[in-house]
C-alpha cells in the first residue's frame, strides 16, 4: 500500500486530505509542523510527501531542504500546499527539489491528479532499479532460506514447513483415540547432533570438517526420503521433522507414532556407523538423537525444540549412536536443567560469577582496533563455565536478562573509561540487547544517565539487535530506535541474513551497521554463490550509508575476499577470538597488532 506522509499545521485542512487519501486506499501519516514531518520521513518509508508552505518552527521550504541532504529521503516525490502561489514562489520551490505545487483551494480531483502524477513517474525510477537487483533479491532470498554449505534449508526455513504442517494437520487432523486425556501427538521433530564434531575440525581443518558435514547431508538425505523435512540448525545439529502419520495409519498414540519413528531412528543411527573416507583416512562421526511429539511434548516449535534438546542432552555422556524420546523425567537428569540454571542465576550477579570477553573488530583498511563486541562469560563455582546459550535463553524467559544486561553495559563503560585514563585509542564497545532490554520504556533516558556517571561519550558505544526483536512492533522500535540515535549511540542489525525479510526492513528502521552472518562468510572463496551475495549485501548497504561488518573471519583467503570488497570492518577468530579486557588492553597498546 503506498504511504503518503501529510505535513500541515491547519487541522482542518489536515483532516480534510487525510481522509480523501483514505477513501482512495492510501495508507496516510500526519505531521502537524515541520519538525514532525522530518523526523518521521527519516524513520518510516514514506512513497509521497505533501506539505504545507507556511507553518511556524519549521516552514515547506525548511522541511524539503533539510530531506534533500539526507540520502534517504532526497528521492521522495514531494508537492507543496500553498496560498500564495506567485511564479516567484513556485520558482524558489522548484529550485529546491519540489515535483509540484497545489495553490489552495484546490479540488479533490486536483489533488489526487498530482499525486498520481508523481507516484507514476517515481515508480518508473523505482522499477528500473528494482529490475537490476531482481536477480540479486531471487539469489538472497533462497540464500536467507538455505545453509550455504549442504543446501539444506536453513532455521527460518524450518519455522515455515513447522508453520505450513500444522495447517495442514489443523484442516484434516488424524483421529484421537486417547483415554488418558494428553494431547493427540501427530509427528515428531528430531534433532540429529554430531557429538565431538569439533575433533574433526581440529583434525581435518575447516575445509575437512566441511567435507564431512556435506557427506553426512547426503546421508541423512538418503535415509528421510519423503518421509520427513530436513533443516540444518547450526553447526553440528540437523533438525528433521518426521511427517504426520495418515489417518489410516494412526491410531491416535504415543505408541503408535513411537513405532514408526523407532525404525526410523535406527536406520539414521546405522547410516553414521560406516567411516567418512577423505584423503584415504577413515573418519567416524557418532550421532544422537533426541525425539519430541507434536502435541504431547509441546504445541510451538520452540517448545518442541527444547524438549528434542533436553532429550539429546540426557544421552550426551552415554556415547555416540543412540537416540531418546522426550519424557518430563529427563529434565532432572540434564546436567543444565532449566530450573538450577535459574536459580543459580539470580545468586550469580551477586557472587561476582560473571565476567566480560571482549572480541576486536579491526578496521580493514588501517588494521587498527576500532572497536570490540563485549559477550559475557558465566564461570559457576561448581559447573564450570557454563556456555552462553546454556544460560542465556534461562535469563531471557525468566526475566532475569534485564539485570544481567544492564551489568555488562555497567562493565563496559567502566572498561571503556579505564582504557581513557590509560591514553589508549578511542573505540566503540559493542554491546547486544535482549528483546526485554529493548522494550523497556525508559531505555534511551537510563543509558543517558548511565554514559553521564562514567563520562562516556555516547558515540563509543554500539548496541547490537536482531531482526527479529525489533519486527516484532515496527512502529515502537522505530520510536526507540530513534531515540537511541537522538542520544547519539551507534545501532547495528546483528546477524543480518538470518532473520525475516532483512532488505526491507534495513530501509525503515534508523541502522548505522549491517554485520553479516559468519553462516555467509564461511569459506566464501570456494563457494561463487555466498560471494555474489556478500558483494551485494556490501554494496547495498554502503547505498543505505550503512557500515559493514563482516563476523566469523577465521582464514586468509576469507579476510582477502571481505577486505577487497570494502567491507568496513572485519572479526573473528582470524584476528583473536573473545579474550578478557587486560588482553584487549594489551593490544590496543601495541601500535600494529595485526598485520595482514
Amino acid at each position: 500500500m503506498t504511504t503518503i506522509l501529510i505535513i500541515e499545521d491547519e487541522t482542518a485542512i489536515r483532516e480534510l486530505i487525510s481522509e480523501l487519501l483514505s477513501i482512495e486506499d492510501f495508507n496516510v501519516v500526519e505531521a502537524m509542523n515541520g519538525k514532525e514531518g522530518v523526523a518521521i520521513a527519516q524513520s518510516v518509508f514514506i512513497d509521497l510527501i505533501i506539505c504545507d508552505v507556511m507553518m511556524p518552527e519549521l516552514d515547506g521550504y525548511g522541511v524539503l531542504a533539510a530531506l534533500q541532504e539526507n540520502p534517504k529521503t532526497a528521492t521522495i516525490p514531494f508537492i507543496f500546499l500553498t496560498a500564495k502561489g506567485t511564479k516567484q514562489d513556485i520558482r524558489y520551490g522548484m529550485n529546491l527539489g519540489a515535483d509540484d505545487y497545489l495553490i489552495k483551494p484546490f479540488t479533490n480531483d486536483e489533488l489526487l491528479d498530482a499525486i498520481n502524477v508523481r507516484l507514476k513517474k517515481q515508480g518508473i525510477v523505482y522499477q528500473q532499479y528494482l529490475n537490476k537487483l531482481d536477480q540479486t533479491k531471487e539469489q538472497l532470498n533462497h540464500f536467507f532460506n538455505h545453509d550455504p554449505l549442504t543446501n539444506l534449508p536453513n532455521q527460518l526455513s524450518l519455522r515455515d514447513s513447522f508453520e505450513k504442517i500444522i495447517v495442514a494437520h489443523e484442516a484434516n487432523p488424524t483421529p484421537s483415540l486417547l483415554l488418558t486425556g494428553e494431547p493427540n501427538p501427530t509427528f515428531a521433530l528430531i534433532i540429529l547432533s554430531f557429538e565431538r564434531f569439533s575433533r574433526v575440525n581440529d583434525y581435518l581443518g575447516y575445509e575437512g570438517g566441511n567435507y564431512v558435514l556435506k557427506e553426512a547431508a547426503e546421508r541423512i538425505r538418503q535415509v528421510v526420503g519423503s518421509q520427513g523435512i530436513i533443516n540444518r540448525l547450526n553447526s553440528n545439529e540437523f533438525v528433521i521433522l518426521f511427517n504426520p502419520l495418515s489417518p489410516e495409519n494412526s491410531l491416535g498414540s504415543t505408541r503408535s507414532l513411537q513405532e514408526h519413528i523407532t525404525p526410523f531412528a535406527k536406520n539414521l543411527l546405522q547410516a553414521f556407523l560406516d567411516p567418512f573416507i577423505i584423503e584415504a583416512q577413515e573418519i567416524v562421526c557418532p550421532i544422537i538423537l533426541g525425539i519430541a511429539f507434536y502435541a504431547t511434548h509441546g504445541k510451538t516449535l520452540e517448545q518442541l525444540l527444547q524438549c528434542a534438546i533436553k532429550a539429546k542432552e540426557s544421552i550426551k555422556h552415554q556415547g555416540g549412536n543412540l537416540y531418546q524420546v522426550y519424557h518430563p523425567s529427563l529434565v532432572k537428569t540434564s546436567p543444565h536443567n532449566a530450573l538450577s540454571i535459574e536459580r543459580d542465576l539470580r545468586h550469580a550477579l551477586e557472587n561476582d560469577e560473571f565476567v566480560v570477553y571482549y572480541q576486536p573488530q579491526i578496521n580493514a583498511k588501517t588494521r587498527q582496533i576500532v572497536g570490540a563486541e563485549a559477550l559475557i562469560r558465566w564461570q559457576h563455582p561448581q559447573e564450570g563455565r557454563i556456555p552462553p546459550y546454556v544460560f542465556i535463553p534461562v535469563a531471557e524467559e525468566s526475566g532475569l536478562i534485564q539485570d544481567i544486561g544492564e551489568w555488562v553495559l555497567h562493565k563496559a563503560c567502566e572498561q571503556l573509561k579505564h582504557w581513557t585514563q590509560l591514553g589508549l585509542p578511542s573505540i566503540r564497545v559493542a554491546i547486544n540487547l535482549s528483546a526485554r532490554q529493548f522494550k523497556q520504556a525508559n531505555l534511551a533516558h537510563w543509558l543517558s544517565q548511565l554514559l553521564k556517571a562514567q563520562a562516556i561519550e555516547p558515540g563509543q558505544i554500539e548496541l547490537e539487535l536482531t531482526e527479529s526483536i525489533v519486527v516484532d512492533n515496527i512502529t515502537c522500535s522505530i520510536e526507540q530506535l530513534t531515540q537511541l540515535k537522538n542520544l547519539g549511540v551507534h545501532v547495528a542489525m546483528d546477524d543480518f541474513g538470518t532473520g525475516y525479510s532483512s532488505l526491507s526492513y534495513l530501509q525503515q528502521f534508523p541502522f548505522d551497521i549491517l554485520k553479516i552472518d559468519q553462516c555467509f562468510v564461511r569459506n566464501i572463496h570456494q563457494n561463487a554463490k555466498n560471494a555474489a551475495i556478500t558483494k551485494a549485501i556490501i554494496e547495498m548497504a554502503h547505498q543505505l550509508n550503512l557500515r559493514v561488518v563482516a563476523e566469523g573471519v577465521e582464514t586468509i583467503e576469507e579476510l582477502n575476499f571481505v577486505k577487497d570488497n570494502n567491507c568496513d570492518e572485519i572479526q573473528g577468530y582470524f584476528f583473536s577470538p573473545p579474550i578478557p579486557a587486560e588482553a584487549l588492553t594489551q593490544l590496543l597498546q601495541t601500535p600494529d597488532p595485526f598485520v595482514f
